[in-house]
């Protein structure tokens, strides 16, 4: 259940305009701790993005790749979600729509560069590999602790939230893969994790879709 006010019934026009300004005073200590939240988060994000990206490609590793693509989404999410704080109903409801719109493109981004990988065939660097993910991992972690506070405030929060839920299941397939590789000495967990990603992100953006689709019929 989003965050809401109890409905104030039979009182005076002296009251009601105390009570619609605690109200509004209420709204907007609840924005400013969201956005504070978000801007942690954003910059954790889109430094972890650059992180994963470059070792990535430099590792040969998908995982750590489509682990990087989905923070740059997020990212991106958390400007939106910043963008729309004090906004309607309406257009958190379009702010979730983009959100579910950048974790399907994630997840057809991942899937090609999982082609790509396939006919190389070329085994990541281990090192690199889990190093980065317990990285990105300890960084998500924080990251879900600060937003868990706000997850039931409304379908913004919401789906924020659900992306950094995300983030801990992607870096967790990141870490089991490198243990994967360094038992068989194979290349082919890397690609396992990497079309589980592709997964999980077209899953995740249907169910943000699908509420954010619903919102915004009712606003």
């Amino acid at each position: 259940m989003f965050y809401h006010f109890s409905k104030v019934e039979q009182l005076g026009p002296g009251r009601m305009d105390e009570c619609c300004q605690a109200k509004a005073r209420e709204l907007e200590k609840l924005a400013e701790r969201q956005g504070k939240t978000l801007r942690i988060v954003l910059a954790v994000n889109a430094t972890m993005f650059l992180v994963e990206l470059i070792a990535g490609i430099s590792a040969n590793s998908l995982s750590l790749i489509g682990d990087s693509l989905d923070m740059l989404g997020d990212a991106i999410v958390y400007v939106s979600s910043l963008y729309v704080l004090r906004a309607g109903m309406k257009s958190k409801a379009k702010s979730a729509l983009l959100k579910g719109g950048i974790m399907l493109l994630s997840a057809v981004a991942v899937f090609g560069r999982a082609i790509y990988q396939t006919s190389l065939q070329t085994t990541p660097i281990l090192s690199t590999m889990s190093g980065v993910g317990l990285l990105a991992l300890g960084a998500n972690l924080v990251c879900l602790f600060l937003l868990t506070r706000h997850r039931q405030d409304d379908i913004n929060m919401s789906s924020v939230w659900l992306c950094s839920r995300n983030d801990i299941i992607a870096n967790t397939a990141v870490l089991a893969a490198a243990g994967l590789i360094l038992v068989t000495g194979q290349w082919w967990p890397d690609l396992v994790v990497g079309l589980g990603l592709t997964f999980l992100f077209a899953k995740s953006s249907w169910s943000v879709l699908r509420n954010a689709w619903s919102q915004l019929k009712l606003a």
